[in-house]
């Protein structure tokens, strides 16, 4: 079973959350969770976490410099590791954001 689903943060924040459980059972066997701002009509992405490679790993973004080298953000499950990452976003995006623009 897989899905995915957007979630309006802000007027231009956007999350944007897809995953694919196991055939049998609940287990997350991959993901990504995308923070994603619009800027004068274009969607950027800010940050990507995901489990592409088998571990929860962390992409940053930079305005000029675009996707940064992953780095592994949070050790457990992959589904442990998708519930960190949205709640990271929700509680971090706007300084996540911030850290996009300087950058």
């Amino acid at each position: 079973m897989s899905g995915a689903y957007e979630r309006e943060l802000d007027g231009t924040v956007f999350m944007y959350v897809e995953y694919e459980n196991e055939r049998r059972g609940r287990g997350v066997v991959d993901y990504s969770v995308v923070l994603i701002v619009k800027v004068d009509g274009r969607k950027e992405t800010v940050r990507v976490y995901d489990g592409a490679h088998g571990e929860n790993e962390l992409h940053r973004y930079t305005q000029a410099g675009g996707k940064q080298a992953a780095e592994v953000f949070a050790r457990g499950t992959l589904g442990e590791g998708m519930r960190a990452a949205i709640d990271e976003i929700k509680g971090g995006y706007e300084e996540m954001i911030d850290g996009w623009h300087r950058a």
